[in-house]
């Protein structure tokens, strides 16, 4: 560029600014206020004062979803909504600013908040940033605390599994059972970018009725073992104790006498995510339906999922006399079995001993 050409493109460029300058003179006297308010975003963006960008890398984690049809415009204006960039404009121009068009696949991408739309570009084409859509379900866990595990690590809205769980005339659920609680099985299950909420839930409810179906299960009988099932999962911290939970349960319905399985009380109150290995006097006074304090037999329903061992748990307990049993020092998950009500309290006092000298425990 001569130096004619330069000095032509400073005037156009002065020229440019002070017009700018005038409009917003004129702004500020006619109008006032509320032309400011209209334009003045984009005065302060055209003098400088303001950008439409964000600076630097970002923070936190944002989950974006690319789906097949989406062009760079529909990109820029969710980036623009999950506040992963500043405007669409700044992540338009971006692209437009690229020596390649840069090519999107579809899939879901972990980013950040607030980042530069450099930045979001380049993390889009990251392959360490898209995102694996396989949802691992863990054993134990409730309806509730499961729809918010898919939803949390994949793309499927939490929303729409509310409504799907909700709906209980929409699954082959035995008569009379009035909640999908322990008829989602626990496993390893991907996702796609764009599966529904229903199609979710549906997933794991019929890979529950296939494996009720390989135990051999009848549907009259399914609620009732999964029932079992679930205390054993709660109760038990290792799978070797399965059987013999499953037994103290066998036994005391046998004997008409009361569970008083702590899982349940607190599952009654709504306290099954606090881990403590104690209940209080309240939840086990507390009259609710799966309260195995306040009523004999089982509650009235699963109180979470469970896995294929505790299935096989509560169709084939472990042979043995054992009514009660309590964590044994050490709260690795052991526990410690008996048959009488005298053996029990020694090994409560000795847990409780252990619990007191080691109170960073967690008991």
């Amino acid at each position: 560029m001569n130096r004619r050409t330069k000095t032509q493109a400073r005037k156009k460029r002065a020229a440019i600014v002070w017009s700018i300058v005038a409009a917003v003179v004129v702004l500020l006297g006619v109008g006032g206020g509320i032309a400011w308010v209209q334009f003045g975003d984009r005065i302060s963006l055209a003098l400088g004062w303001t950008t439409n960008d964000y600076v630097g890398e970002g923070s936190g984690e944002v989950t974006v979803v690319i789906r097949s049809g989406d062009d760079g415009t529909d990109l820029a204006n969710q980036l623009a909504e999950l506040d992963v960039v500043k405007t669409p404009e700044a992540f338009i121009s971006t692209l437009a600013a690229q020596d390649e068009e840069p090519m999107f696949h579809p899939g879901a991408f972990q980013l950040r908040s607030q980042m530069s739309a450099q930045a979001a570009l380049d993390a889009l084409l990251d392959p360490a940033n898209e995102l694996d859509l396989r949802v691992t379900i863990p054993e134990g866990k409730t309806v509730e605390q499961t729809i918010r595990i898919i939803s949390e690590q994949s793309t499927v809205p939490l929303e729409d599994m509310q409504k799907a769980v909700a709906n209980l005339d929409a699954f082959a659920l035995p008569a009379g059972v009035e909640s999908l609680e322990g008829w989602l099985f626990p496993a390893t299950y991907e996702f796609e970018i764009d599966t529904t909420g229903e199609e979710a839930v549906h997933l794991l409810f019929d890979t529950q009725l296939q494996v009720l179906d390989e135990f051999g299960v009848a549907e009259a009988d399914r609620e009732r073992v999964l029932t079992i099932a679930s205390i054993v999962q709660r109760e038990a911290g290792q799978v070797d104790d399965f059987g013999k939970v499953s037994r103290v349960i066998a036994n005391r319905l046998e004997k008409d006498m009361k569970l008083e399985m702590d899982s349940t009380a607190h599952y009654g109150i709504g306290a099954h995510e606090d881990g403590d290995v104690w209940t209080s006097d309240e939840a086990r006074a507390d009259q609710n339906p799966w309260n195995t304090y306040a009523h004999t037999g089982l509650p009235v329903g699963p109180i979470a999922n469970a896995g294929r061992d505790a299935i096989a748990a509560a169709l084939i307990p472990t042979p043995g006399d054992w009514v009660y049993f309590v964590n044994a020092p050490g709260n690795d998950g052991t526990l410690a079995f008996n048959s009488t009500l005298t053996a029990h309290e020694k090994s409560v006092d000795e847990f409780r001993a252990w619990c007191n000298a080691t109170p960073d425990s967690g008991c």
